[in-house]
């Protein structure tokens, strides 16, 4: 519950998502809708299902939370034994049903869907390519640069038209496509976003196959989790069987950090690692690195909590849920004329007095982004009477964007790309301030053969980035 998803107009090109696909399952549509539900945490613009019944493709897609678009009648909208679903984050200026997945085309490889986690690091340079040899653009979301690199392709089959566009595109991405009678996903070489792989058992003895970001969605509909999709890795689930191949040679892997840190639910496995396990040696080594004299320990909810648990468990001080956070509140709400200092935080999350009151408080937050949500946070627990707050994060400061499908800020609205640590603790109003070094992140992953992405940690990218373009897009210049 950091300020990771605080309006912010300079950012347009990063999304955050989740995806979902199942093969030859006779509620193919009503699981994909279960599986949604369990990864809306990624995103709660929009989303969408495509479902194909041998024939053709069908697609529900429309703004909003996927309980309310996907009623009973949408998904009597959605036959056929295959599916793909997308639940899609956005940051302003992208909130359009143009940009909503899945996008759906046909074509001289038949009709297609695709749904994308991700962002293409050179998806401008080759869009504008695409335009100026007559291509024409519903939306501006990079994933339609995809669909269009598959339907350009020479390649006659399928798999080796989207094949041809995988090895042209770049940065991250874990892709599910649809096709009248198979589903095909794929995962980027340095497999930046996670994609799982389970299989279903069904009453008749088959076995359908599932497709996730996150593990917590197989959980719900009872599929067991069998691995990932490897970086670099195609898979193709079609009538004649299941295929996996490599499309382009490995790349040294770069999967995100930010996953365990924040984006992915606790209850999932994310890069073969538990996240609840990660998050709790997170809060355990912040505590060894950075003790603090407190009464009691108190998480931001809600991804402060694993770490705070494990904060409290190594420093012995006991932990308090302090702060109760309102899971209801709706994205758009109306304010009193009268203002009400710090509104929109309080109406997310309400200090519990009786516990606060006189105390000493260690408050366990998973990151600080521009600051301004912390510092409200901070107010709000002195407010109930706090006689001191120490805020531990538990993961390095961010000085640096993401390019690869995680909504960070421009370097200049990022507060610890300017500021020191005293300033940021000065301007928070912390009694004091640290975060989790860099070394003991490493060690909560298991990271010794460094296979994780820290980019937006130390500033060096795993790949090559048009920076200069990305900036000129997200302030409107070109």
């Amino acid at each position: 519950m950091s300020d990771w998803h605080e309006e912010n107009p300079f950012d347009k090109l990063h999304e955050e998502c989740g995806v979902f696909a199942l093969y030859d399952h006779p509620e193919a549509a009503n699981l994909v809708y279960l599986g949604l539900h369990a990864l809306q945490h990624r995103g709660q613009e929009s989303a969408g299902i495509a479902s194909s019944d041998g024939r053709k493709i069908h697609t529900v897609r429309k703004m909003g939370h996927v309980v309310d678009i996907f009623t009973p009648g949408a998904l009597n909208e959605l036959p056929g034994a295959l599916a793909i679903g997308h639940t899609r984050y956005s940051t302003a200026g992208e909130t359009i049903l143009q940009n909503a997945q899945p996008f759906s085309v046909v074509c001289s490889k038949g009709h297609l869907a695709v749904a994308h986690n991700g962002n293409l690091t050179n998806a401008i340079e080759i869009r504008r390519e695409l335009e100026q040899d007559g291509s024409i653009f519903q939306g501006t979301s990079d994933t339609e640069v995809i669909l269009h690199l598959v339907a350009r392709s020479r390649e006659r089959t399928l798999a080796g038209a989207l094949r041809d566009a995988l090895l042209q595109i770049e940065g991250a991405f874990s892709l599910v496509f649809l096709a009248e009678d198979r589903i095909i996903v794929a995962r980027d070489p340095h497999g930046f976003r996670p994609l799982a792989m389970a299989r279903l058992e069904l009453s008749d003895g088959r076995e359908a196959t599932v497709f996730a970001s996150e593990t917590c969605a197989f959980d719900l509909i009872g599929a067991t989790y069998l691995g990932d999709v490897e970086p670099g890795e195609m898979v193709i689930v079609a009538p004649e069987g299941t295929t996996r191949e490599r499309y382009t040679p490995p790349q040294p892997a770069a999967h995100c950090a930010f996953e365990h840190v924040y984006f992915s639910r606790p209850d999932s496995i994310v890069f073969g690692k538990s996240v609840a396990q990660s998050r709790e040696l997170m809060g355990s080594l912040l505590a060894r690195e950075h003790p603090v004299e407190a009464d009691i320990v108190v998480p931001v909810p809600d991804s402060g909590v694993g770490a705070a648990i494990g904060y409290s468990a190594e420093s012995g001080i006991p932990y308090k849920q302090a702060l109760i956070r309102n899971h209801y509140v709706g994205r758009t709400f109306i304010e009193p004329s009268q203002a009400i200092r710090d509104f929109g935080v309080k109406l997310k999350l309400n200090p519990v007095r009786d516990l606060l009151e006189g105390k000493r408080v260690i408050l366990v937050d998973d990151s600080i982004v521009r600051g301004t949500t912390s510092r409200k946070i901070v107010r709000m627990v002195r407010d109930a009477g706090a006689r001191e707050v120490h805020l531990r994060i538990s993961c390095p400061p961010t000085i640096s964007p993401c390019y690869y499908g995680v909504d960070t800020p421009s370097h200049r609205e990022l507060i610890a790309a300017n500021s020191t640590l005293e300033q940021i603790c000065d301007f928070i109003g912390a009694d004091s301030l640290a975060y989790l070094s860099l070394e003991a992140l490493r060690e909560s992953l298991q990271d010794s053969d460094h296979r994780f992405c820290y980019s937006c940690y130390t500033g060096k990218y795993p790949t090559l980035v048009q920076i200069e373009e990305i900036v000129l897009a997200k302030t409107g210049c070109c």
